[in-house]
């Protein structure tokens, strides 16, 4: 298998083919470490076709690393809502500010990077390349999946991330040392896709093991997926002249930091009306609106929504238009006060 017949097929191929997103500099064009930060981060855990509207949006509002450093945390965390792994928010807005204080620079190293809030192994890895040239080794889920491919690894994941690393670092050069694990990115994107491998249209098809095996579609090989558990609890929409009732989050813990609805306790079972209403945060005519599902990365959650007219204001809450409260929250709040209203 050839190093050098590798990377300029698939060089060649993504030159011609590579993808117009909105974080990427154009061809010739200088990258901006932040935009490349920015993305990476939102990108976690996440698809480019979900990030993108939030990108755009955030570079819009904060152009550099110096405007979201002095943004507001309350702001950047709404604006954040939708994205999910509210943490990244968190830390995030840790980097930022701590990137403005010394000057608005991102440094080009990885181990530097590592130093920074939020930014681990493979952000680090990803931004010192893309932004600065240097040559790293880049591995997300796609380039697993055509390093896993290429050389028909057997080993399980998450076990052969380590294996899958290492033959990674095998292709990595210098030369547009930028380019290559972007190039990796939009292969495995487009055609080394995990479901169906297009291996037609792939420009290292020859050089791959698992298609010369006739099975491509079963690598990565995977242990097979434990159930999530699943937790059950109450969200109360309480009204008032159009507003609705939110509260602020505590900074630790899932959905840290957040806006979202009063609730109570999530636990293993579920909760009966008597139990709801005593656990509710005042005591109103409450009515069932529905039940919300959502997913979360360790569990399941199933939330009955109780819904309640209030007579006044109560000042321990937060009262904020509907729509506000609904672009601000969470998604499991959104679905929560949309059956709510």
């Amino acid at each position: 298998m050839s190093v050098a017949h590798i990377r300029t097929d698939l060089l060649t191929w993504y030159d011609a083919n590579r993808r117009d997103l909105p974080w990427r500099a154009a061809v010739g064009e200088k990258p901006d470490p932040y935009r490349v930060w920015l993305s990476e981060i939102m990108l976690q855990q996440t698809t480019a076709a979900h990030a993108t509207p939030y990108f755009v949006a955030f570079t819009s509002r904060w152009p550099t690393v110096e405007a979201l450093g002095r943004a507001k945390t309350s702001d950047v965390m709404a604006a954040w809502s939708g994205l999910g792994y509210y943490a990244r928010a968190r830390n995030l807005m840790a980097c930022a500010r701590q990137v403005t204080e010394t000057g608005g620079v991102f440094p080009s190293a990885e181990a530097d990077l590592r130093a920074l809030p939020g930014i681990g192994q493979y952000s680090a890895a990803a931004i010192s390349a893309i932004a600065h040239g240097e040559a790293t080794n880049v591995v997300d889920a796609n380039v697993q999946r055509v390093i896993a491919r290429l050389f028909a690894v057997e080993t399980e994941l998450p076990a052969a991330a380590r294996e899958l690393k290492v033959l990674a670092e095998r292709l990595v050069r210098p030369e547009r040392a930028g380019d290559w694990p972007q190039a990796l990115m939009d292969l495995g994107a487009l055609v080394c896709r995990p479901l169906v491998a297009l291996c037609g249209e792939c420009p290292i098809a020859p050089h791959c093991l698992a298609r010369s095996r006739g099975e491509p579609q079963t690598y990565p090989k995977r242990r097979p997926k434990a159930d999530r558990p699943a937790r059950h609890g109450v969200a109360y929409v309480m009204t008032h002249a159009r507003r609705v009732a939110m509260i602020q989050r505590p900074t630790r813990g899932l959905l840290g930091g957040m806006l979202g609805l009063p609730t109570s306790e999530w636990r293993e079972g579920s909760w009966n009306m008597n139990e709801a209403v005593a656990a509710a945060p005042m005591a109103l005519n409450w009515c069932v609106a529905g039940t919300v599902h959502h997913m979360f990365t360790h569990f399941s959650l199933t939330l009955d929504v109780l819904s309640g007219g209030a007579t006044t204001a109560d000042p321990s809450f937060l009262w904020m238009l509907q729509g506000e409260a609904r672009s601000a929250a969470p998604t499991v709040f959104r679905k929560a006060i949309a059956l709510g209203l």
